[in-house]
């Protein structure tokens, strides 16, 4: 490590670390040295007497009881599983030129090579050590496990918005940190703070039996007045590490690094608001968005379009992403969508009837038709339940007639959420309904039958021939096609309020939902695909080693529970777009910032939500029937419900 601002008091606080560890040994051995001098003294004939005997005695039966706890803390923390970030891994055959990025990036910076390449679903880049025995990283020939690089993890919307030169001027000080992290004593002090955190979590884990957690508690005790000691010590060597690296880096791509810190910036807006607003509501509906990384190039497209700060952002995708140095970044892209779905909602890790991929061309259809019609039939089934004009169809009239009639909707409210909550306890957590077979649902308002058949989604498109075989450019999402008979909207251009529409293509176009008939060739017999790239240590998902108590899935909800006020008003708007779509022609789509949206003439109408709170908290349906004869929509016909 060379002498970079910092290098110098990274070690002398790596150093300060490893005394901590001194002490406690030590401290641990001081009584078996007592016992040592006394016994070496009574065989001299120099500490002789009743008195001494029983110092002896008392001293060295204490001295074994500490070496016997001192080899208990210390077994418990080298065989510590430590906390490992789930990871899409990239071998180096599926992502040459990434790898001979970093290569270079290496070299240029005179650093060791990180020993490999990972994604998470984050805008985060960082380097993990995963040296570890417990990790199952196949030791390196001819190097000592602790003298292994560590791997380079990326966050994956980075590759997929940013080009390939901002990337690289990102990269720079990640990569940089291998020079510290090859350092004896800061290689050291960090293994030490890591089995520490991870005894702590050991000592606090669930599924321990009585015996084991009465003695885990003294263990846990010791190391966290340990973890106490060194903390600040170990808090100011990352420290003097990082600012070491950037200094290092500042030789490399400084100018550029400046200008791709915006974009930095600008990827975790628009992946927060992908996640929160578009793939959130997928995943509650046991759908999964498997084109996330593309859909944040879209996102941040449109907010380009919205958002006069951010003109010219769109200039950039003219040149080359990315994720162009992986060789299959449509695979890449799916695993790692399914792994946001993993840690952000609690998903199961792999694929099945409950839990679908969706492609953006589907989203429409497999997710926003299908969300309102759920809970518009949720809705009235409460209604059923609260004995609510229980002869009534299942019309917007019968909701709004309710709700004005009452001077609150708190008992809707929280009938609602209990109904949720029910749902929630009797079926799996991710499929939030199943779909209706074609034409069930014929009696509106009343459950569907038992044994209903369930709705074929599409099959995604492939990777190589689908929307997505020009990696970094915005997906194209169309519409859905209006379920009754109507008025066919008119696609206007899109506008500063409008969502992203589709170009014409083989795969542009409104997508009517699956019937039966022959399929084109084409997807008669699809080209195989590879498997997506193993998600690394997918054990870790179900380990306890996430930190004290060992935390559920999800491990990072994006959004607390809803409250009865947020989901009433989510149902009722969902019924008001029930109603839209089939009696007005109106259809479902995607908004890239907002999430499912309602197009009336293929154009959104983002001031429903105000008169829907009306409706709620001033039983006033004046503005929502404005708006509702504004529109032609026909609150006293029934609508389609799942």
């Amino acid at each position: 490590m060379g002498e970079e601002r910092g290098a110098r008091a990274a070690c002398a606080h790596a150093l300060a670390v490893l005394r901590v560890r001194g002490r406690a040994l030590a401290v641990a051995s001081l009584p078996a040295a007592f016992a040592v001098v006394l016994l070496a003294g009574g065989g001299t004939g120099h500490l002789s007497g009743a008195g001494w005997d029983a110092a002896r005695w008392v001293v060295s039966v204490l001295a074994v009881v500490v070496l016997v706890a001192a080899a208990a803390v210390a077994a418990v923390i080298a065989r510590a599983r430590p906390a490992l970030t789930p990871t899409v891994e990239i071998p180096e055959a599926s992502a040459p030129d990434l790898y001979r990025m970093v290569q270079d990036l290496a070299g240029r910076l005179d650093v060791p090579v990180p020993s490999g390449i990972a994604l998470t679903p984050d805008c985060d880049s960082w380097l993990e050590d995963r040296t570890h025995p417990a990790h199952g990283r196949p030791a390196v020939p001819g190097v000592h496990r602790s003298d292994t690089p560590p791997v380079l993890v990326i966050g994956s919307p980075f590759l997929w918005w940013m080009r390939v030169a901002e990337l690289r001027a990102v990269l720079a000080p990640v990569v940089a940190g291998t020079g510290p992290s090859a350092h004896p004593d800061i290689a050291a002090a960090r293994r030490f703070v890591r089995g520490l955190d991870a005894a702590v979590a050991v000592a606090d884990g669930p599924g321990l039996d009585p015996v084991r957690r009465l003695a885990a508690r003294p263990v846990g005790a010791v190391v966290r007045v340990l973890l106490r000691g060194c903390r600040e010590h170990a808090a100011e060597m990352e420290r003097g590490v990082a600012a070491a690296a950037s200094e290092r880096a500042q030789n490399v791509d400084y100018g550029l690094r400046i200008v791709a810190q915006e974009q930095v910036g600008l990827a975790y807006a628009g992946w927060d608001r992908l996640l929160t607003r578009v793939a959130l509501p997928a995943w509650r509906m046991g759908r999964w968005p498997s084109r996330l990384d593309a859909g944040v190039v879209s996102a941040l497209t449109e907010l380009s379009r919205r958002d006069r700060l951010a003109e010219g952002f769109t200039s950039r995708l003219g040149e080359r992403p990315a994720c162009d140095l992986l060789e299959e970044p449509g695979l890449v892209d799916e695993a790692t969508s399914l792994l946001a779905a993993r840690l952000f909602h609690g998903g199961p890790a792999e694929g099945g009837p409950d839990w679908v991929p969706v492609d953006w061309q589907q989203y429409p259809d497999e997710v926003v038709d299908r969300k309102w019609r759920t809970e518009a039939a949720r809705l009235h089934r409460v209604l059923d339940r609260l004995g609510v004009d229980r002869d009534a169809e299942a019309t917007l009239a019968r909701v709004m007639d309710h709700l004005s009639t009452t001077r609150t909707g708190e008992a809707l409210a929280a009938a609602i959420t209990a109904e949720v909550s029910r749902e929630a306890t009797a079926r799996p957590p991710v499929a939030e309904a199943a779909p209706e077979a074609p034409g069930a649902g014929e009696r509106a308002g009343h459950e569907p039958p038992a044994g209903a058949g369930h709705e074929t989604p599409a099959p995604a498109p492939d990777a190589e021939t689908g929307p997505y075989a020009e990696a970094g450019r915005p997906a194209q999402v169309p519409t859905a096609a209006p379920q009754q008979p109507g008025p066919a909207p008119h696609h206007a251009s899109a506008g500063p309020e409008e969502p992203i529409r589709p170009q014409s293509g083989p795969h542009s176009g409104p997508q009517s939902h699956p019937h039966p008939g022959p399929e084109p060739a084409e997807d008669l017999a699809p080209a195989p695909k590879p498997a997506p790239p193993p998600i690394s240590v997918p054990g870790d998902l179900d380990h306890a080693a996430w930190g004290p108590g060992g935390d559920a899935l999800p491990l990072f909800p994006l959004q607390p529970p809803r409250s009865g006020r947020e989901l009433l008003a989510d149902h009722v708007t969902a019924m008001v777009c029930c109603a839209a779509v089939d009696t007005a022609g109106a259809a479902p789509g995607l908004d890239w910032l907002d999430g499912p949206t309602l197009l009336v003439g293929g154009k959104r109408h983002p001031d429903l939500a105000g008169r829907v709170l009306s409706l709620i908290e001033d039983a006033d349906p004046e503005p929502l029937r404005s708006w509702l004869a504004t529109v032609g929509v026909r609150p006293d016909k029934p609508v389609r419900l799942v």
